[in-house]
């Protein structure tokens, strides 16, 4: 069994937004790392909406941190009123240790999950969050990927057959894996046409800014277009030294 991979599910608290309906099931093998924040005004400072807003959202955390733990994760929770939410988000991936993000739209019981496959970097990553949320699941996982003009037959193969050999050695039955290449055509609405005979799609950091990814493009765009879960796996986190 693989270990629980933690998920940042970041949540704007006190503007109605809420847990959807399925979440809570869909990680219930994950360590839920529950962000509750607000963005306030520039002019404001942070203790100050911490004294206005705070027992209102402490409220709702309240009710979401019992939504997921009655499903099965455990949770850790931060509350923060900040005046850039997509600084807040990465600093709490990285102090988190989160392998992906949530973006959380609503899903009925799971069964197909569709895992975009774009390259090789940061492929660990993305075997430990389908391995740790679905392995124990009776569900299918299709690994997806669409090719490169310079990508060969044997190239997509090697790579498929790693991912694939990954998720098996993080305990995954190999006959609840299946493979799918496309070929010319642009990867974005590859991956959104695919997305439609799925439940939940997992896909990796395509930006730096994990923040920038989930919350502008092209994940957002996935999303808006997609009537389920997308859970995207972050980079490996860059050194300090990393230019």
């Amino acid at each position: 069994m693989s270990d629980r991979p933690s998920i940042l599910v970041p949540l704007r608290v006190l503007e109605g937004e809420s847990v959807p309906e399925g979440v809570p099931e869909l990680l219930a093998e994950a360590n839920v790392v529950l962000l509750g924040y607000h963005v306030i005004p520039e002019q404001t400072a942070p203790g100050q909406a911490q004294m206005q807003f705070e027992e209102r959202a402490t409220e709702r955390l309240d009710e979401y941190q019992a939504m997921f733990e009655e499903a099965g994760a455990t949770v850790e929770r931060r509350l923060v009123f900040t005046h850039v939410a997509q600084k807040t988000i990465d600093r709490m991936t990285t102090e988190h240790d989160c392998l992906a993000a949530l973006v959380p739209n609503a899903t009925g019981p799971v069964e197909d999950v569709l895992v975009a496959v774009r390259g090789a970097v940061g492929i660990d990553r993305l075997a430990r969050v389908v391995a740790g949320l679905f392995g124990e699941m009776d569900v299918s996982v299709t690994l997806y990927h669409v090719a490169e003009p310079d990508e060969t037959d044997e190239d997509v193969g090697t790579l498929l057959e790693g991912m694939v050999n990954r998720l098996e050695d993080q305990g995954m039955d190999a006959s609840r894996i299946e493979t799918r290449v496309d070929r010319d055509q642009e990867a974005l609405d590859a991956i959104v046409d695919a997305a439609d005979a799925f439940d939940v799609v997992v896909m990796g950091e395509s930006d730096p800014s994990l923040a920038t990814f989930v919350f502008g493009m092209p994940a957002d765009q996935v999303a808006d277009r997609f009537l389920g879960p997308v859970l995207v796996v972050q980079r490996e986190p860059r050194h300090e030294t990393e230019e």
